[in-house]
């Protein structure tokens, strides 16, 4: 029998929790959702799957004190209940970037870029504010400049780094910490018909030989959280070319300008800042 651990915190305690998540001893394997509750960008979900042999005393105690106040409940096995929840999203229609599941394939048209993204998947369906700011701001950047060494740090489903690819037509690089993730994104390359563009790898930051390898990158889309963005300014700057662009994601209005300080110390300047539903995306510029 699976289960299933919610709680609703604030956006910065929710993040700690999925984070100690991650790194429990308790999970077998770590797996942890964290959702902005529709409507209110302040209250977020999270949700902890768990077989029934976990420990639960010991998951709460390596959690803290406040997943304390998480409810408990069974999970039916024949239910995909990701998938039942997302089966009636529509198409993201950004651009020329359609993406889609596969019950609106009857809605792709000849001028999209078509990308698919099942509603089996927790992460990436491209429908999030951060996402869809994303691939406006792929679209504004490669209509202007044609890029060499593309990266996409944090890829999640692939999403970005799909568009990328359809968009520019180039090699793109995409990493993500989580391998599953990683798993996931090269499927999703498969399905899309660019695996021979875009090179899946786990990476934790920028601790692995691909970076230096594949940059110094002309073109970066970070789609993270606003913690980790700040963290990366540094090591970035080390693997970017001149005048490299840097579209970065995941963070709240109010969040920005502390990781826009991180980049601005490092050289980098603000070309655009794209706001949706109380997120932002920010378009930097490297001299």
């Amino acid at each position: 029998m699976t289960y299933v651990l919610t709680g609703f915190f604030a956006r910065d305690l929710a993040e700690e929790i999925s984070q100690r998540a991650a790194n429990s001893d308790a999970l077998f394997y770590p797996a942890a959702a964290t959702f902005e509750e529709p409507g209110n960008p302040q209250s977020w979900r999270v949700d902890i799957y768990l077989h029934e042999d976990v420990d639960e005393a010991v998951l709460i105690e390596e959690l803290g004190p406040d997943a304390a106040t998480m409810k408990k409940a069974a999970l039916p096995e024949d239910t995909d209940w990701v998938k039942e929840g997302l089966k009636d999203l529509k198409p993201v229609i950004v651009g020329r970037n359609f993406v889609y599941g596969s019950h609106d394939a009857d809605k792709v048209r000849a001028h999209h870029h078509a990308i698919l993204i099942e509603a089996n998947q927790a992460f990436g369906t491209g429908h999030h504010g951060t996402t869809a700011g994303c691939l406006e701001a792929i679209a504004l950047v490669t209509k202007r400049y044609r890029y060499r060494n593309i990266l996409d740090l944090g890829t999640g489903s692939g999403v970005l780094a799909a568009a990328l690819a359809l968009e520019t037509r180039l090699p793109v690089l995409a990493t993500d910490i989580d391998p599953v993730s990683v798993s996931v994104a090269r499927e999703n390359m498969r399905l899309n018909g660019v695996q021979n563009l875009v090179s899946c790898i786990t990476a934790a930051g920028f601790h692995h030989p691909v970076f230096r390898e594949r940059g110094p990158f002309g073109l970066v889309v970070a789609n993270i959280l606003a913690g980790p963005l700040r963290a990366l300014a540094y090591p970035m700057s080390k693997h970017l070319a001149a005048h490299a662009t840097i579209i970065l994601s995941g963070l709240l209005i109010h969040q920005q300008a502390s990781v826009l300080a991180a980049y601005r110390a490092q050289g980098a300047s603000l070309s655009a800042a794209l706001h949706r539903e109380g997120w932002t995306t920010l378009i930097l510029e490297r001299p």
